[in-house]
């Protein structure tokens, strides 16, 4: 800490140094010095048999994809993933990377829109797809997309011939490969004014927030690492892949999550380290509770997303015997900022998110001034270092206005932070809905609810939800009420929006709380749920 006591400012710990790796060379680097040891464990595609591979048949795998990628396009294009968590997906991740090409990896429950938008937006020319995602008809949707993109290549998964491409000599990927300082991957996250914002973030960010962090949580030595987080996302494929590769451990990947066969996986692969979200370790934690079978016991518990309850951490150490580490983050930030640690206390690891990782300076400041604010005093989170966004795709005023001009990320994220550098935090400035580690844009749920006939306005808020952090509710004033309107709106809903943003909730008012500038008060709709004074539909 510096500034002295009374600031909450946080001056980056320097002492554990950067590396300086691309993606595809940290795989290249692994196969090469452990080539037999399994790196990954999982379902291909259209498959539900089981596959091994090891670190160097991985690589191959990865060659192999390279290879094919460098035939359809140049150094440097956009290759859009849309996949559940399928081996393929980490072959293809570091296949992108061995190719010097940018990974963009998009949501396999987006609907038809949203999808095209995210191809078109991103300048892909490649948009690699699943066939079927539980009765999801991907390759359907993914086909109709292609048709409104002019030059984009639409291939599936099942497609062989991406798999079995001469595999070159190594020295001809070396080219391709790059700088650790080149955009690696594209990720999609959603705004508060609708549209998702393409995040663009470089190998070096990718490498070294993954190391750090496995580094931070002490994972014990080549860690059998169970990862059943989406891979589209930051923590699945940065924390939950490069943490273990990194670590030279073994990836266990849960295509789909049900508890109970997650929990026997752990337990045949005598799993060690768990990746979680707040709903998915509440899932196996009850699961567990209803079993007559012991608990598999673990190493370490590590994840974040949404806020953790503390009653939460408690039953998972107590059934699974692990220490439970609380990691706070966002996209942008590639995506760690802070964790707890072995060496915290069982309160710290409670009720705060840790200190900062090294290299990285934090602050929290007044959003009214910006300035920086005592220790325990509630701001907006603030942080500068290597793993910060490069910027957003297309977007120049949006990354202006999300950093200051000292180069500080403004995460819309509020919390405090105490004299020993420890985060809490408490809510939000932006307004976004957490839902599962889902991020949800009110807006975008907003306009799509106000193409129905019947809908005159809408507010859409975040209520409380003990399994998911959030759930998503509709407050509505309608041009009518009768019987069948709910069942027509969910519908409505279902036949636009992916399945984790359609409104769990609906309510009816006859007038919306709003500022002397007419501005609508969501914070003043939410409260009006939570205390009883809006009428549910």
């Amino acid at each position: 800490m510096t500034g002295g006591p009374a600031h909450a400012y946080w001056t980056a710990d320097r002492s554990t140094e950067l590396v300086d790796l691309t993606v595809g060379e940290l795989l290249a680097e692994r196969a090469g010095s452990d080539p037999q040891r399994t790196a990954l464990i999982g379902t291909c595609h259209g498959s539900a048999t089981p596959v091994r591979l090891s670190y160097g048949e991985l690589f191959v795998e990865a060659c192999r994809v390279a290879t094919a990628l460098a035939r359809l396009a140049d150094r440097g294009s956009q290759i859009a993933l849309w996949a559940p968590n399928v081996v393929e997906w980490p072959i293809i991740q570091y296949g992108a990377a061995l190719a010097g090409m940018v990974l963009v990896a998009l949501n396999p429950a987006l609907p038809e829109d949203d999808l095209h938008y995210a191809v078109a937006h991103s300048g892909s020319t490649i948009l690699l797809h699943g066939d079927v995602n539980r009765d999801y008809p991907m390759a359907e949707v993914a086909t109709r997309v292609a048709a409104r993109i002019p030059g984009l290549r639409c291939i599936s998964l099942s497609d062989r011939a991406m798999w079995c491409a001469r595999v070159p000599d190594p020295a001809v990927l070396d080219d391709a490969v790059g700088s650790a300082d080149e955009i690696a991957m594209l990720q999609y996250t959603s705004g508060t004014t609708g549209r998702p914002k393409g995040v663009a973030l470089r190998h070096r960010s990718l490498v070294n927030v993954a190391k750090l962090t496995v580094e931070a949580a002490a994972l014990p030595d080549r860690p059998v690492c169970m990862n059943p987080l989406p891979m589209f996302h930051t923590a699945g494929c940065v924390i939950g892949t490069l943490g273990p590769l990194w670590a030279g451990g073994t990836i266990v990947l849960v295509e789909r999550f049900v508890p109970g066969p997650v929990l026997e996986a752990m337990r045949e692969e005598a799993v060690e380290v768990l990746f979680y979200v707040p709903a998915v370790l509440s899932a196996l934690v009850d699961q567990q509770r209803d079993r007559a079978l012991p608990a598999p016991q673990l190493a370490v518990i590590m994840g974040g997303a949404s806020p953790v309850e503390s009653r939460l951490i408690d039953a998972a150490t107590d059934l699974f015997g692990a220490n439970v580490y609380n990691l706070y983050g966002q996209t942008e930030l590639a995506p760690v900022l802070s964790l707890t640690r072995p060496d915290d206390s069982i309160e710290d690891r409670r009720h705060t998110v840790g200190r900062p990782l090294p290299q990285v300076d934090c602050k929290v400041t007044d959003p009214a001034t910006g300035r920086v604010v005592a220790t325990g005093e509630v701001g907006e989170l603030c942080a500068r270092g290597y793993q910060q966004f490069v910027h957003y795709l297309h977007d120049p005023e949006a990354t202006a206005a999300a950093l200051d001009p000292d180069g500080f990320l403004h995460t819309g994220d509020l919390g405090a932070m105490d004299d020993r550098g420890y985060l809490t935090i408490t809510g939000r400035l932006k307004e976004l809905i957490i839902r599962g580690g889902e991020n949800i844009s009110p807006a975008h749920v907003e306009q799509v609810l106000s193409e129905h006939d019947s809908v005159r306005e809408v507010v859409v808020v975040g209520l409380p939800d003990h399994r998911l952090g959030e759930i998503v509710a509709a407050v509505l004033i309608t041009t009518h009420r009768d019987q069948g309107l709910k069942a027509d709106l969910v519908d409505h809903a279902q036949s636009r929006l992916a399945r984790y943003q359609v409104p769990a909730r609906w309510y009816l008012a006859e007038q919306f709380p709003v500022t002397p500038t007419g501005k609508v008060q969501r914070f003043a709709v939410r409260d009006a749920i939570l205390q009883g004074r809006i009428t549910e539909l």
